[in-house]
Order: C-alpha cells, then structure tokens, then sequence
C-alpha cells in the first residue's frame, strides 16, 4: 500500500513522501493514527499543490532577505558607549545593543542571535557586522561605534 506520510514517523519515513508500507501496517497504524493518509491521485495532486506552495513561499523569502541585504548594504548603524581617555571603553558592545540601535534608527527588527560578532567591539570606530537574514544570505551592517 502506498502512503502519503502527513508526519514523520520513525523508520518509515519523513513528512510528505510517500512510502510503501503493508496494508495492515498501512490502515491500522499510519492511517488511524492520522499519521498518512492513502495515496489516492487525488492526496498526490494535494501533496504537488502543498510542495509547490511551499516552493514558492521559500522563493519569495529569499528574494525579500536579498532585498534586505541590498538595503542593509547602504545603511549605518550608531552605537554609543561610555569611553575614558585614550578611547579606552569601559565594557563592550554587544549584539543585544546593536540590534536595539537598528531597531531604533532605521526602524527594522533584527534579530541578535543572527548577528554573528566573531569577538566583542570594545574600542570606538567602525565594524562590518554580518548579519545572517536567511540560510543563502548574509549581510554586512556598517556599524559606528561612538563615545557616548
């Protein structure tokens, strides 16, 4: 019997592939359980309309994080922090402070956890910080870094 699987289930297989499983195993497990439901043409003509929506959705995410990168590109970002002499600043900048300041400024919602700061910014200056929008794209926010 072929299965549309509606979850994954453990050794069978994942969410919307089909499988072949046997009838009893089939209609007294998958199917009860509303695991899967029969292949029918029609359940594989919903499951081509579910994939090409999703296909479609995942495009259109894509385009809107390069669309955000191109903007993120041109655009800076000020962070003040409280500097003594010499430019020495006292503690760090950090993503949470960063994101603030976006969110501030150029009244965007960035996520800190997708800034990816290889060290803290401890001196006054200008940074690149990459941002990862999307698992294909990642932009470069211009940040200054001021005493404040």
């Amino acid at each position: 019997m072929k299965v549309i699987l509606l979850e994954d289930v453990k050794s069978v297989g994942k969410k919307n592939e089909i499988v072949n499983v046997s009838d009893s195993y089939g209609r007294n497990m998958i199917i009860k359980k509303k695991l899967g439901v029969e292949a029918t043409t029609q359940a594989l003509n919903d499951l081509k309309l579910r994939n090409k929506r999703a296909e479609k959705v995942a495009a259109e995410n894509l385009a809107a994080a390069e669309q955000l990168a191109e903007d993120l590109k041109e655009k800076e970002v000020e962070v003040k922090i409280k500097a003594g002499e010499g430019g020495r600043t006292f503690g760090s900048v950090s993503t949470k402070e960063i994101s603030e300041a976006v969110r501030q400024q150029l009244d965007l919602e960035l996520d800190k956890k997708k800034m990816q700061l290889t060290e803290p910014i401890k001196a006054l200056g200008y940074y690149q910080v990459p941002v990862k929008l999307h698992p294909q794209v990642t932009a470069e926010l211009k940040v200054h870094v001021v005493e404040g």
